[in-house]
């Protein structure tokens, strides 16, 4: 088991040989020294308690993991970075924002404008209130039948009547909330 003396003198002696192993591999010296630090890191937190003998083996491995490590995400940010300057409008001198440059699926209550929606929230609400003024069967029945998409059977069984009533109570209520829509200018 190494002594924190032995770890240290250790890492002091192999220091400026994994600095020029890890330049020859990266060829940045900012990147080199960021990895043999994190390899000096690993080494004491991981493997401190092992023999000095076993130090410089185990040290080579964790030196060449974390070079690989770094290729590794060098790899993916040049992925990325290819990925993001291929986009239109991503070469131009103005500042380029990935976000603005997507749009929205036609069809999506993001593709809608303002307007729209505010347009479908009132004429919901306007439906909402003539709902609200049906006799109450055939409301009940509406509602079961068009919004809850319940068919004609689980309908009747629900309110407890006859199917040929669920589709009473629905004509008679789409046809007055059809005419109620006209007369307010909704056009569905």
């Amino acid at each position: 088991m190494a002594s924190p003396a032995e770890l240290s003198s250790f890492l002091q002696s192999i220091e400026r040989r994994a600095f020029k192993q890890a330049v020859y591999a990266v060829r940045d010296e900012d990147a080199a020294l960021d990895i043999v630090q994190d390899t000096m890191i690993k080494l004491s937190e991981r493997y401190g308690d092992k023999p000095p003998g076993e130090l410089p083996l185990l040290f080579q491995r964790i030196l060449q993991n974390t070079v690989n490590d770094w290729f590794r995400r060098q790899k993916v940010r040049t992925t990325w970075t290819t990925l993001f300057s291929n986009m239109p409008g991503a070469g131009s001198d103005e500042e380029f924002d990935f976000l603005e440059s997507l749009e929205a699926e036609a069809g999506s209550s993001a593709a809608e404008s303002a307007f729209d929606k505010v347009e479908r929230t009132q004429t919901l609400m306007l439906i909402e209130a003539e709902i609200q003024k049906l006799p109450a069967r055939q409301r009940e029945a509406f509602v079961m039948r068009y919004w809850e998409d319940m068919d004609v059977a689980e309908t009747a069984a629900a309110m407890g009547c006859s199917e040929g009533s669920v589709k009473t109570h629905c004509s008679r209520a789409t046809h007055t909330l059809a005419l109620a829509l006209k007369a307010k200018g909704v056009k569905l």
